[in-house]
């Protein structure tokens, strides 16, 4: 959540007034607004409300934040919200019924900041969660009211007082290295923060300014600043007229090339680094050098944050470098730039993701989600085609984090503009794709189609890893359906090829369809084959610091160490898998990771363990919207160690382990999962 990576970069100062009315209006309202303009500091109050929300039983424990200033596709809204409230549905119904089923009665706060240019869906949306989510608080961030019924709308002004102003501004002074020394100064800093209407975003982009002239110099320049005439072909209402001249003053003081950056990073819709920046806003003046340059000069004038390689923009910020690129007229051409940057990010992720590097992009595909999206819909309007090989580049990735119902609409809306032009091997990817994504939300039948949509475009393309990844889709399909003699004929040969037993000849494919070999054989009872298959399967992805694949043999190899009563080893290969998930998410292969380890401990006699891997595997079964969903031959096994638990450790102890599982931060359980040791709490 963007919130707890960027956490406050500087101290809070001041606003008691403010945090005051705001926590009076919470207590009697589930929707409180904060309305103001754009820099007079919406999203900072919220984040402080937020951090300061109590925590704990009979309160509102689950706090969730959905940034909406990086979202230009208002259909992708609720998608977004459960996405901030760590959801990974794996069904085929709408994000907002995932949402009102996940939510239902917990004690949750939502902010939804930023949500001035998606009034009408924040309206619809809101409306609905707070009538079916009794215990459900929504905190907004907006520049208009959402008109919800028993909406409190707080208004956001400038800083009540001047000795507020004044301090706020002498702190961002010393952090840029030029503290207030005397009376003097600070007389001089009230008179600039009046001229400034007190607007904190205009004192801290004021205060940055110190960087590179005296106290004295900027007060004089302010005068002349402040009295800028509105920008020609815009009108600005007069509670904006400040903050534009404020953020118009850091322009003015910038360089020509300064400006330039920023009117082409303005064009990015999230955090960035140094590498999309170049790849998209370089080009004339801008070399890859003066990009650096001069990037590190905006986060010297507050125009850019900087943390850990991580650049952003602040909205109001942003949208003065729009109004600008538009005066410039290149918005076409920073989308093109931007999409094809995109595009070849996504290319060498599916191409990198068996082997050492997959786990990189595991975290780069996260990062760039709000990319993806932007450029896929430009790719839709302008090259359905292309925007079809796009989403197949990432599908795999966004299945692990959470994306599925993403990827199933940019699928299916792509399938459905670009069949009389793409090339057979991007169709084919997009059938595997969009049949995968089928399979995962439980619509097999459909599914089918898609997977011998798959085949024939395959084979159509002689592409080989095409016709590997549509056996694989083909395998996983009876799998589920508990047939896994029709899963093992179908990858049999493609498994087993001679120039795939090669050493490092081993693809994507074929270890896709190794991997539903060694479960088929488990399924089939033919451990001894199955444990064999597993262990040569699992040591190669070790060899190429391969993790998807690599916990998947783990878990199997678990679960056949069960089966033959070796438990310890069944636990520490449950371990193993859980460490590689550690790496990539994937909250469904967790969920059956965690119902294998919690069999084994409970057959080594660590009771609360096993209680708390299998409230930990419920937490993720939820998640995904499916209650205990995985390879039918599972239930049994897992209902018998509930009826076991449940005798030896009485129902009460039982459900208090549960529930203190169930609590519990998702990476903790993970990491719990995957080091051991006593439960938390024990």
């Amino acid at each position: 959540m963007a919130w707890m990576m960027w956490g406050e970069e500087n101290s809070f100062v001041g606003r008691s007034k403010e945090l005051g009315l705001i926590g009076t209006a919470m207590s009697g309202s589930r929707l409180v607004t904060l309305r103001g303009a754009g820099g007079v500091g919406k999203t900072r109050l919220a984040r402080r409300v937020a951090s300061a929300f109590p925590e704990g039983p009979g309160t509102d424990r689950d706090i969730a934040w959905a940034d909406l200033s990086p979202l230009s596709n208002p259909q992708l809204l609720a998608a977004t919200v459960a996405d901030a409230l760590n959801l990974s549905d794996h069904t085929p119904r709408l994000p907002v019924e995932a949402i009102c089923a996940w939510v239902g009665d917990r004690g949750t706060l939502l902010v939804l900041d930023s949500c001035e240019h998606l009034l009408a869906e924040c309206r619809s949306l809101v409306d609905r969660l707070l009538t079916a989510c009794p215990n459900l608080r929504v905190l907004a961030t907006s520049r208009q009211p959402l008109h919800v019924r028993g909406e409190v709308v707080v208004e956001i002004r400038a800083l009540a007082s001047l000795q507020e102003a004044v301090a706020l501004f002498a702190d961002r002074a010393a952090s840029a290295g030029s503290p207030l020394k005397d009376d003097g100064q600070r007389r001089m800093a009230a008179d600039l923060c009046d001229q400034l209407e007190r607007l904190p975003l205009a004192l801290e982009l004021a205060a940055a300014q110190l960087r590179g002239m005296s106290l004295a110099e900027l007060c004089a320049g302010a005068r002349s600043a402040v009295d800028l005439p509105p920008a020609r072909g815009h009108t600005t209402p007069p509670r904006h007229a400040a903050m534009r001249t404020a953020i118009g003053w850091s322009h003015e003081l910038c360089s020509p090339v300064e400006r330039l950056l920023w009117a082409r990073l303005s064009f990015l819709p999230a955090s960035f680094d140094s590498q999309t920046a170049w790849q998209v806003a370089g080009g004339g003046p801008l070399t890859p050098v003066r990009v650096q340059q001069t990037l590190a000069s905006l986060c010297d004038k507050s125009v850019v944050s900087e943390r850990h390689g991580t650049y952003r923009m602040l909205d109001a910020v942003r949208d003065y470098g729009r109004m600008w690129l538009t005066e410039l007229g290149t918005e076409q051409e920073l989308a093109h730039r931007h999409a094809e940057h995109v595009l070849a990010q996504t290319r060498q992720a599916h191409h990198e993701w068996f082997g050492p590097a997959q786990r990189g992009w595991y975290r780069r595909i996260d990062f760039l989600h709000a990319d993806i999206r932007l450029a896929a819909d430009y790719f839709l309007a302008t090259d359905p085609a292309t925007a079809l090989e796009m989403i197949s580049n990432v599908t795999f990735f966004w299945v692990c984090s959470g994306y599925l119902y993403e990827a199933r609409r940019y699928l299916e809306q792509a399938t459905a503009l670009a069949p009389a032009t793409a090339p057979d091997k991007t169709w084919g990817q997009g059938m595997w794709c969009l049949g995968l994504a089928l399979t995962l939300q439980g619509e097999l039948d459909a599914a089918q189609l898609r997977a011998s949509d798959c085949r024939r475009a395959a084979a159509a393309a002689l592409d080989a890893e095409g016709q590997g990844r549509a056996a694989y889709l083909g395998g996983l399909l009876y799998l589920l359906q508990g047939r896994p003699l029709a899963a093992a004929s179908v990858v049999d040969a493609l498994a087993f090829a001679p120039a795939a037993s090669r050493p490092g000849r081993l693809t994507a494919a074929t270890a896709l369809c190794r991997l539903v070999h060694v479960f088929a054989l488990t399924g089939c009872g033919q451990l001894e084959q199955a444990r064999h298959e597993a262990l040569d399967l699992r040591d190669v992805c070790q060899a190429s610091e391969e993790h998807w694949t690599r916990s998947y043999a783990e878990h199997q190899l678990s679960l056949i160490a069960l089966l033959e009563r070796r438990t310890q080893d069944a636990v520490h290969h449950a371990r193993a898998a859980l460490e590689g998930k550690q790496h990539i998410g994937d909250a469904f292969g967790i969920a059956m990771v965690m119902d294998v380890l919690a069999i084994a401990l409970a057959d080594t006699g660590e009771e609360s363990a096993a209680a708390y891997a299998l409230g930990a595997a419920a937490r993720f079964w939820e998640t995904v919207g499916h209650p205990q969903r995985g390879t039918p031959e599972m239930a049994s096994l897992r209902d018998e160690c509930e009826e076991q638990l449940v005798r030896s450790m009485g129902s009460g102890r039982y459900v208090d382990v549960l529930q203190r599982a169930a609590a519990c931060d998702r990476r903790e359980l993970v990491a719990w999962g995957a080091v051991g040791g006593p439960p938390p709490g024990e």
